[in-house]
């Protein structure tokens, strides 16, 4: 596996892929569209950038469960989509590069009730699976970590999502 080179990284497809996605009107039409869960549930892009991105979900009547906490399935929306992000931005360019949840491991550690903002940090090893099977023509896997932290700064919730992608 050979490094991606660190200028390779950022490139025009994808920095116009963040300036699409960081126009909230833009977004929204795009979930929309595509993710009208995720438009459903308030899900918001607070920030992407090459390496990270970070999607909040709140706590509010449609994303509630019985016990006053955001149902686990708002969570998971919100931690997929942090990567998600991530990888849609990276196969921006790319050529033809198809995406897909292959995995998904969970850790509940505390009541998620307030604005929860899902972190995920990964975007430098989709890059690099990218490009390895871009290279290779063989699928590659990359396990990105999503971390979900309340108001507060406590930790949540840590979703394990394994994305698959292979270059056609």
């Amino acid at each position: 596996m050979t490094p991606v080179p660190a200028a390779s990284i950022d490139t025009p497809a994808a920095a116009a892929f963040r300036r699409t996605i960081s126009n909230p009107l833009k977004l929204r039409l795009f979930m929309l569209r595509s993710l009208p869960m995720a438009y459903l549930a308030g899900l918001r892009l607070r920030e992407v950038t090459p390496e990270r991105a970070v999607i909040t979900v709140p706590f509010k009547y449609l994303t509630k469960n019985p016990f006053r906490s955001i149902y686990f399935a708002c969570l998971s929306m919100a931690a997929e989509m942090a990567s998600g992000m991530l990888a849609m931005m990276y196969t921006q360019g790319a050529g033809r590069v198809s995406m897909l949840v292959v995995g998904l491991e969970a850790d509940f550690t505390k009541k998620a009730t307030g604005l929860i903002a899902f972190t995920s940090e990964d975007g430098l090893h989709i890059a690099q699976a990218i490009t390895d099977s871009r290279a290779s023509g063989e699928g590659r896997t990359v396990v990105c970590t999503s971390t979900g932290v309340d108001q507060a700064g406590d930790t949540v919730a840590t979703f394990r999502i394994t994305w698959s992608f292979r270059a056609k």
